[in-house]
């Protein structure tokens, strides 16, 4: 079975070496990563690439022009892992929020008729370390909005470390994300309840970055309103 971790990056030259190594570290060898990044001025790409020397075979780097959002990152990563061969692919955050020991319990996770897991903050056993009010309100609105518009069953519908059988990803892509910026978690998951895939949440302790800053704008949030909206009214689309 190969399994590929799917990383987007943008300004993550202070933890992105640390987080590749934390994977490999697991010594689990059907673990590959490809990191998508967005033309980082600080140089994340140059890390990537010296840390990779390290893992010749395991890690690829797609080196973008320019900006172009989590969800487009995600997608260019998604259909790279495709042209791989990857069964198993994962979505995970390069500045230490997500724990790479927490990756097995994704990938065993997705068996039996369970399609997409999600580690998830908001269940049991489940837990934020780090976070103050403001981001607490920001998170819990978010997910309250998504999950009454859109009628998400899933408790995390904002987090951002999963793992997707390869039949998912292929009819994700086949159908098309509108969302190119962070509404693309909420879309995923809108998408996959409505072809009828199992979704599974796991839980997980989401630890608020120690090093860098959110790359969360304003134009991600009204972009984050306008998916809602226009997946509630023109999103449907037909089940398996």
């Amino acid at each position: 079975m190969k399994v590929i971790v799917c990383i987007p990056t943008y300004n993550e030259r202070d933890s992105i070496e640390e987080t590749i190594r934390g994977i490999f570290d697991l010594n689990r060898e059907e673990l590959s990563v490809i990191v998508i990044d967005d033309n980082s001025p600080d140089g994340t790409s140059n890390i990537v690439e010296e840390v990779s020397k390290a893992y010749p075979d395991s890690v690829t780097l797609i080196k973008r022009e320019r900006k172009l959002g989590l969800g487009n990152a995600y997608s260019a990563g998604f259909q790279r892992a495709l042209d791989l061969g990857a069964d198993l692919i994962l979505e995970m955050d390069a500045d230490g929020s997500h724990d790479p020991g927490d990756l097995p319990a994704l990938i065993d996770s997705v068996s039996g008729d369970v399609d997409v897991v999600v580690g998830s903050r908001r269940i049991k056993g489940g837990r934020i370390v780090g976070w103050g009010m403001h981001r607490y309100m920001m998170s819990w609105g978010a997910m309250w909005l998504s999950r009454v518009i859109l009628g998400l069953k899933p408790r995390d519908v904002t987090s951002g470390f999963r793992c997707y059988r390869r039949n998912v990803v292929q009819q994700l892509l086949a159908a098309g994300i509108s969302s190119g910026g962070y509404a693309f978690q909420e879309e995923t998951l809108y998408r996959c309840q409505q072809y009828g895939f199992r979704i599974l949440e796991i839980p997980i302790t989401f630890r608020e970055r120690r090093l860098g800053s959110s790359k969360l704008s304003w134009k991600d949030v009204v972009e984050f309103f306008k998916v809602m909206v226009r997946l509630r009214f023109r999103g449907r689309v037909q089940k398996n």
